[in-house]
């Protein structure tokens, strides 16, 4: 008999629970229920919206996100280097043409286009905003006789023109570079490097002579001349704070610093260290300058190869 009242106890007991329990929530409800009618937003309204465009006034033109990342972004440095680390070294000279598929990145936009340009007008913007050196075309001054000209001077020896801050190609235009590299063997960390030492571009045009009637006639061969070099480590800083196009991914830019380090072009070898101090186009023709090119590119990647034993 105790056993039974005690039962109905605490059913009595769980059953009050629960009732105060739902009145809580049933008031609570009815709260938040009053807050939303005094606010004036009902389940069926929205607020009022802030979108300048759905209200038909111009918006400026914005990213989903603060881009930050290349325009913060510091080149990684150099590790140093002792001479003694110097277990061999080879001098590499390599044309990168703009023309090629895999470069034309570095080749457009011709004009700049909001902050992307091409490599050429980037050299270009640090000339004029950064004060960056540009050294004479001689080689055998390479980054030693600065190239003392004014900037009018020397968009107007390139064939550009600066039309309100923009340069516009007039006439010829910068389609190859020559890039000095050292290959070297570091004993330090056993390991073959490499680092760009500089960056010329070069003009490609046809040339032009005018006989005493001014007729104008222009030759079939193609001239190619080296207008300056630059100090690569110097552009480093600029490089690595401008993005370059990335075709597969555009919230996953690259800098130029970035595709030059990662070695992200095609070139090919026209020149290493010699005798003769020759280019290999100065003894061979057609399809014999590519073999050899070829051949000295094998020949790096052999003697790494050839320093391990398996």
């Amino acid at each position: 008999m105790m056993l039974y009242i005690t039962n109905e106890q605490n059913y009595n007991h769980m059953k009050k629970t629960l009732l105060i329990v739902a009145a809580l929530f049933f008031a609570f409800n009815l709260s938040l229920f009053a807050q939303a009618q005094n606010s004036g937003v009902t389940q069926t309204t929205q607020p009022a919206s802030n979108n300048t465009q759905v209200d038909g006034d111009s918006i400026p033109i914005i990213n989903v996100y603060e881009k930050i990342h290349i325009t913060n972004k510091k080149p990684i440095p150099y590790v140093s280097m002792r001479e003694a680390d110097f277990l061999w070294s080879k001098d590499i000279w390599r044309i990168l043409d703009l023309r090629e598929k895999m470069n034309q990145a570095l080749y457009y936009p011709i004009q700049p286009t909001g902050q992307r340009m091409n490599l050429f007008s980037l050299i270009l913007h640090g000339i004029k905003e950064h004060n960056l050196k540009l050294y004479n075309p001689d080689e055998d001054n390479m980054f030693t006789t600065e190239l003392l000209m004014t900037y009018d001077a020397l968009i107007e020896k390139l064939g550009f023109e600066d039309v309100f801050g923009k340069i516009i190609p007039d006439g010829h235009l910068v389609k190859q570079y020559l890039v000095k590299e050292k290959w070297f063997f570091d004993k330090q960390h056993s390991t073959m490097s490499v680092r760009i030492q500089g960056l010329a571009p070069l003009k490609i045009y046809n040339e032009t002579i005018t006989d005493s009637d001014g007729n104008v006639t222009t030759l079939p061969e193609v001239q190619t001349e080296i207008l300056c070099w630059i100090y690569f480590p110097e552009y480093r800083n600029l490089f690595a704070q401008y993005e370059i196009y990335n075709p597969h991914n555009d919230s996953q830019p690259t800098s130029f610093d970035d595709l030059f380090i990662q070695r992200r072009f095609a070139s090919f070898i026209s020149k290493e260290t010699n005798v003769f101090n020759r280019y290999l186009s100065d003894y061979l023709m057609g399809e014999d300058v590519l073999h050899e090119a070829d051949r000295i590119k094998m020949k790096l990647f052999e003697f790494e190869h050839d320093l391990w034993e398996y």
